[in-house]
């Protein structure tokens, strides 16, 4: 039997065990790396058995796409607390001042404008946002897979995690490699056939269709390449942990 087999039987047994087997996923997580950033503390076996099990049975899964005929007329955008000075400058100058800057583990740290994001490879997808608070929308989102500038920015083999973050220092996420890598998940400054708007994030925003909304950070202008979370905030993985969310927010 592979190892890839025995890991996937091992994870559905503990996962049809119930909350009895989480000390036992979470030991099995561990042996095989897979323990989210926040698996300490009253929640963390939970949020381990969730995390691996779905890391180890969905890691190459696709969030559903739909046809453009499904868009929502009217998709619902949350209130976004108010915008500091230095970001309306941005809004003030068309936005072509904006840039993002890629550092960590990377062979070339960069800093790239939105006309320089719009000249590596494009890519559209029609998928759901999901919102922990029960509502949601579908719309088209447009933009650079994140691999795409993970690659141009000569990511290093040793990376684990990579961290993105609002202009408003507050808000900031990490996602795995599995999710980074993915071809889904885009750095987007474009939805339904026009620019990002900023009530729903604009002029960038990470899309990432395989985990709640939360995850699908607005006004994105920093990533950072790591092997570690442990010298990030508190350690968590994201200001979500921090603030009684999970980190991992799969979908």
């Amino acid at each position: 039997m592979s190892m890839t087999r025995r890991r996937m039987i091992v994870a559905a047994v503990a996962a049809g065990a119930g909350v009895s087997a989480a000390g036992v996923a979470a030991r099995l997580a561990r042996r095989y790396g897979l323990v989210p950033p926040d698996s300490g503390g009253i929640y963390g076996p939970g949020e381990t058995l969730t995390y691996a099990t779905q890391r180890l049975l969905t890691a190459h899964s696709t969030a559903r796409e739909f046809s453009r005929n499904m868009i929502s007329k009217a998709p619902f955008a949350n209130e976004i607390p108010p915008l500091k000075d230095e970001f309306k400058r941005h809004q003030s100058a068309g936005f072509k001042e904006w840039k993002l800057t890629i550092d960590g583990m990377v062979a070339h740290p960069a800093s790239l404008s939105l006309a320089d994001l719009k000249a590596l490879p494009i890519r559209s997808q029609v998928t759901e946002l999901a919102c922990e608070e029960g509502w949601s929308y579908i719309a088209e989102w447009i933009g650079t897979p994140l691999f795409e500038v993970l690659h141009a920015a000569g990511m290093l083999t040793q990376a684990r995690y990579v961290i993105y973050r609002s202009i408003d220092r507050d808000w900031w996420e990490s996602i795995d490699m599995a999710d980074a890598m993915h071809p889904q998940t885009l750095l987007t400054y474009g939805m339904n056939d026009d620019d990002l708007p900023v009530r729903f994030g604009g002029p960038l925003r990470l899309r990432l269709p395989r985990q709640l909304g939360y995850k699908s950070l607005k006004f994105v202008d920093s990533i950072t390449v790591t092997d570690s979370m442990k010298h990030f905030g508190k350690g968590l993985g994201s200001s979500s942990p921090e603030g009684g969310y999970a980190w991992y927010a799969g979908i």
